[in-house]
């Protein structure tokens, strides 16, 4: 088979809270390059790692990861509602495939997913119904979180798989590096908030704007100088893709998970689905080269924001 890899971080405050126009325009022209990679390399399936906020998955099951055989965007921060152009006999048998290497997959037939999809599909497809895909959720907020050498596992497993398809499979990671979003934790929430977070009762429109604007206003005050969140860390960040580049996959094992919150913040398990991403490459393609790599912190997005491709030696 053919394969790729990109990963592009995603921020709910893109368009909102834009950082200088110089710091954009390098932006701009990062997310223009995997543009024209991914344009160029003509995928003929995605697979989309990505994260939920509290949009999707709850409490009341929360898995550590699941591939989804339908999903349905709910438009949050201004990205794209309504159905993914998900490759339902792809993503049957990419699960099939996984569970049959020995990784507990959970499956949704019914997926509900958030900006975290949306961003990079409508980043570098133009949209989220533009190409097939198959979704899989990776939980980089909800705790207890798992070992990394877990996400790796499938990552692993969802490679091999699609190496048994034979297509131009491009495995997509969204996610953002090092931050600390204001995201609502259940341990200690107050009643009517960990309700929420277990229930999964659907916001109306006034609380949905109204928690919108409580992260717009949290990147407003981060980028004036606040230290209510953890400090985006460059140094980690960089060392995440300096093992990504290297191919240094195996290191992440030994990541643990309270090291990764104190060096990179509450979300910066998202990186999860950039191992899982560039794990799946290596399995598919035997080896793989980044072909670029960009990196922003970012203060008014609250992340350390950053874009790479990478292209599969193929077996």
């Amino acid at each position: 088979m053919t394969a790729a890899a990109v990963g592009l971080s995603h921020s709910p405050l893109i368009g909102t809270n834009d950082p200088a126009p110089e710091v954009l325009a390098r932006v701009d022209r990062a997310v223009g390059a995997a543009r024209d990679f991914v344009r160029a390399f003509d995928p003929e399936l995605v697979v989309l790692y990505a994260p939920d906020h509290y949009n999707g998955f709850f409490y009341k099951e929360m898995p550590p990861f699941c591939l989804a055989t339908e999903a349905h965007a709910v438009g949050d921060f201004g990205s794209q509602a309504g159905p993914l152009s998900v490759d339902t006999g792809a993503a049957k048998a990419l699960a099939q495939g996984v569970l049959d290497r020995g990784v507990d997959l959970t499956v949704s037939a019914r997926m509900t997913v958030d900006h975290g999809f949306a961003q990079p599909l409508e980043a570098l497809f133009g949209g989220i119904d533009q190409v097939p895909v198959v979704p899989v959720f990776v939980n980089g907020v909800a705790t207890p979180l798992g070992p990394v050498s877990r996400i790796r596992a499938l990552g692993t497993a969802v490679g091999e798989a699609a190496a048994a398809l034979d297509r131009r499979v491009l495995f997509l990671a969204s996610g953002g590096l090092s931050h600390d979003p204001p995201v609502p934790v259940l341990d200690g929430a107050p009643p009517r908030v960990a309700d929420a977070l277990i229930e999964g009762r659907p916001p109306t429109p006034e609380q949905r704007a109204k928690g919108e604007q409580r992260v717009i206003q949290a990147g407003r005050d981060y980028a004036a100088g606040s230290d209510a969140m953890i400090p985006i860390n460059p140094a980690w960040d960089n060392r995440l893709l300096d093992h990504l580049e290297k191919g240094e996959l195996a290191e992440f094992d030994s990541w643990s998970v309270e090291e990764m919150a104190k060096q990179g913040g509450g979300s910066a398990h998202e990186v999860r689905t950039w191992i899982a991403a560039f794990a799946s490459l290596a399995a598919a393609a035997g080896s793989y080269e980044m072909n670029s790599r960009f990196y922003e912190a970012i203060p008014a997005w609250i992340a350390g924001f950053a874009v790479a491709t990478a292209t599969g030696h193929g077996r």
